[in-house]
């Protein structure tokens, strides 16, 4: 789908990666919105830090990169029934609604890509790797920009 029309899609996108353990529940999560908000949070309990919340808005140019990177990696033809399940080292979950598609992955926290290729599925990991690599750069931008402030 080109131009316009793709742009007016639906366009939805959550991550999360936490695990539970010696200091209770940490994670980090955000969010791309359709309405252009990128919700951010991170719960870390190390030296009884408190949760962080952030909200931004995003310009249309950025969600529209953010619709493309989805897009073009293919993900959204990815199954994760052969990943890794998530563990006592913690979960990743990505959620994406892009138009009319719905797709939801599960699988345990990836330390290296020494992990990936030792999968079940090094193809499809690889791709979620990545893509979640790439969908974690809004979040080093808001972190800068809010610690800049």
């Amino acid at each position: 789908m080109m131009g316009d029309e793709a742009e007016k899609e639906e366009f939805y996108l959550r991550y999360y990666v936490g695990h539970k353990g010696k200091f209770g529940h940490e994670f980090l999560e955000f969010e791309f919105r359709p309405d252009g908000k990128l919700r951010y949070a991170n719960n870390s309990n190390y030296k009884n830090d408190t949760m962080i919340r952030k909200e931004v808005f995003l310009t249309p140019a950025v969600l529209k990169e953010c619709r493309r990177i989805v897009a073009d990696s293919e993900i959204m033809r990815e199954d994760d029934k052969n990943w890794p399940e998530p563990d006592r080292v913690g979960r990743q979950e990505l959620e994406i609604v892009m138009g009319n598609e719905h797709i939801s992955f599960t699988t345990s926290k990836i330390g290296s890509l020494m992990d990936v290729q030792t999968s079940a599925d090094p193809e499809g990991l690889r791709i979620f790797y990545y893509l979640v690599q790439v969908t974690n750069i809004p979040y080093y931008l808001l972190f800068n920009l809010i610690w800049m402030n």
